[in-house]
């Protein structure tokens, strides 16, 4: 006889023991077993029991007010805790700053990867994700505390490389959460928004002789649900709660929407527009470095705008975002709902998405930037005495191609006004982000040196990038004062070559026909033609060369510029605030040598960016090209106008003879 396994909350908490491992499933506030959390607290309040568990968790699962894993602060209930957040627990992170609990603060990535590691019964995951991080064992290991002292990441060579390997810890009870399951505990998602782990956390827990309890809001009959339909078996799950319309909502913010759940599709062109503030310029900023046709990550906070202004710009389509919980396309969700998504095309489990993204399938992040300093460091874990965590924030910004790091400059109490295009400080935010050195290193700027992984760091009112020789400012906000408004509020000097100007449609508040730039359609208005002189002048001032395509749009323009021009012409070109990706090199010089060979009689070009002429200098040389590349204007027309007298004169000797 086939058993119900449909029992209450209270019932089914019962049975986990002092000092279990239990994990459970959430991320930020969407999809969190609140019904198990609440029993689980309930239990403990009224008996004392169970004792000293083990919390394992990926994302943060609470609202950071006592909710989800919130609720398990109680002295005595926690003995130790993994996991990739406490921002969402913030009870449960100070008694592990104040010595009361072991912690391991983890990349969520690492940990949601090391569920399918426990259900394969594998001792643990080889990852290079972490290395020169805190999590590397060389920096702490992920510790958080002088009270924990065992050493659960190893630093291993393999074949010459470093690798870091995450020990795995067996697990005891899993909390997982669907929407439906029939008696025999078959489990189905329709109204969720997101899978997460639910099926490697069950499998885990399973196979090491643990339980695993499911909370769903109803009960179907056998044989409803169909097999393509069920997430997670009956053979996996042990328990089944019914849980109450509260704390079985879609997040706390949301009871159910079918649209975040992928049961319908809504037009999303009448969508909220963003107002302009500093959070909108920097998202707006961020957004032109989008790459067409190219995968994406955003990060919470200012990063999230960068969604709204996608849809407002109509590039979405142009784009596919994604989410480290699991979700691929449509319009990323905000909020209580972030992690989510609108019209997605498709949600696949956390722990595949991380696959993809630590095997380099992101072209582009987007992320917060709590504290940055002169390295190009980035911290975002633990900072104004709080631990708040990195998320999946190494994983991510450890494995994109690129990397943009969006916040605004200072924080507490930042206030600007934007008039006439232009950027006012009108009162300055109390605490600094640019510090000599970051508390803590949840993102190593050398690390990104030695992969040639290009960096910027956005802001309201500046721009920098990452470079070998530090942070080098290379655009300023339209009506910012670089001596008042930046470095008299940073720790430390800044390279300050040459930058530009932001561009002031961002200071705007109208379309700025982002499509445009993202698609190269104004790409021509950069090339100009001297027929007295002739000379080709091209203005990549401000441009960015992200892909190959780029590279062909830019061949295609150039060449139909100097067909029109009749016969070979002499080049110029401004690459003044001209970046390009680290791959891209040697497609930009197999450009020039092409239009060496077919349309140029002499081509020669300027930059002040020191890294830059030695990256173009050196890629000019490997296809033997003479490497004209000069730091200022005039060095550049010197050299042409040169080379021109030396042809006239070559050619008076030739015509005499």
């Amino acid at each position: 006889m086939r058993k119900n396994k449909v029992i209450t909350a209270a019932e089914a908490i019962a049975l986990v023991r002092d000092g279990d491992v239990v994990t459970t499933t959430g991320f930020v506030q969407s999809c969190i077993p609140e019904a198990l959390h609440a029993a689980l607290e309930t239990r403990f309040v009224e008996t004392g029991a169970p004792r000293d568990l083990t919390l394992i968790m990926t994302a943060g699962a609470g609202d950071s007010k006592g909710l989800g894993t919130g609720r398990l602060h109680h002295e005595g209930l926690l003995k130790r805790v993994i996991a990739a957040n406490f921002g969402r627990m913030p009870k449960v992170a100070q008694a592990a700053q104040e010595n009361r609990i072991l912690g391991y603060n983890l990349p969520q990535g690492v940990i949601s990867q090391l569920y399918r590691a426990c259900a394969a019964g594998q001792p643990g995951l080889f990852s290079k994700v972490g290395l020169k991080t805190y999590v590397d064992p060389r920096h702490g290991g992920g510790r958080v505390n002088t009270l924990t002292d065992e050493d659960i990441v190893k630093l291993v060579e393999v074949d010459g490389e470093e690798w870091l390997f995450y020990k795995a810890t067996k697990i005891d009870v899993a909390l997982i959460r669907g929407t439906s399951a029939d008696p025999s505990g078959n489990i189905s998602v329709e109204k969720e928004a997101l899978t997460l782990d639910c099926l490697a956390q069950a499998m885990a827990a399973r196979n090491n002789g643990g339980i695993v309890i499911a909370q769903v809001e109803r009960i179907v009959d056998d044989g409803f649900l169909l097999p393509k339909d069920v997430r997670i078996p009956g053979i996996l799950v042990d328990c089944v709660v019914v849980a109450e319309g509260e704390q079985h909502r879609m997040n706390y913010g949301v009871q159910h929407s079918p649209a975040l759940a992928g049961q319908i599709r809504v037009p999303v062109a009448g969508m909220r527009k963003m107002p302009l503030d500093a959070r909108k310029i920097i998202a707006r900023r961020a957004a032109f470095e989008l790459p067409p046709n190219g995968v994406v990550n955003l990060g919470v906070g200012a990063p999230e705008g960068i969604a709204a202004v996608a849809n407002e710009e109509k590039v979405t389509p142009y784009i596919t975002l994604t989410t480290e919980a699991g979700a691929v396309g449509g319009v990323l969700a905000s909020g209580s709902s972030f992690g989510s998504a609108t019209n997605a095309d498709c949600i696949i489990d956390q722990n595949q998405m991380f696959d993809f993204y630590d095997g380099g399938g992101l072209d582009m992040t987007c992320l917060g930037l709590a504290e940055c300093d002169l390295h190009g460091n980035v911290n975002t874990s633990k900072f104004g005495g709080k631990l708040n965590g990195c998320g999946g924030f190494i994983n991510i910004s450890q494995n994109a191609r690129s990397v943009v790091f969006a916040g605004t400059f200072t924080v507490g109490g930042l206030e600007v006004a934007i008039e006439d295009g232009a950027l006012r400080i009108l009162k300055e935010g109390r605490a600094r982000k640019f510090l000599s050195a970051v508390e803590q290193v949840t993102f190593s700027g050398a690390y990104a040196q030695e992969r040639s992984q290009p960096v910027i760091y956005v802001t309201e009112r500046c721009v920098f990038q990452l470079t070998p020789e530090g942070l080098e400012l290379i655009e300023v906000a339209p009506g910012i004062d670089i001596a008042r408004d930046i470095l008299a509020h940073m720790d430390f000097a800044p390279i300050v070559n040459a930058p530009i100007t932001m561009d002031r449609r961002i200071f705007v508040d109208e379309p700025m026909d982002l499509i445009s730039d993202m698609l190269n359609l104004n790409l021509c208005e950069r090339v100009s033609y001297d027929g007295e002189r002739n000379i080709l002048f091209l203005n990549l001032e401000g441009w960015h060369a992200r892909s190959k395509g780029d590279i062909g749009d830019l061949r295609k323009v150039l060449v139909e510029a100097c067909v029109a021009a009749g016969r070979r012409v002499n080049s110029v070109v401004n690459h003044d605030g001209f970046r390009m990706s680290e791959s891209l090199y040697d497609d930009y010089a197999e450009m020039i040598e092409y239009l060496c060979e077919h349309h140029y009689l002499t081509t020669t070009r300027y930059a002040t960016n020191a890294f830059l002429r030695v990256k173009m200098q050196e890629a000019l040389k490997k296809r033997g090209l003479a490497p004209h590349v000069f730091e200022r204007k005039d060095e550049a027309h010197a050299f042409l106008d040169a080379a021109e007298c030396d042809r006239a004169r070559s050619a008076r000797i030739a015509s005499a003879a």
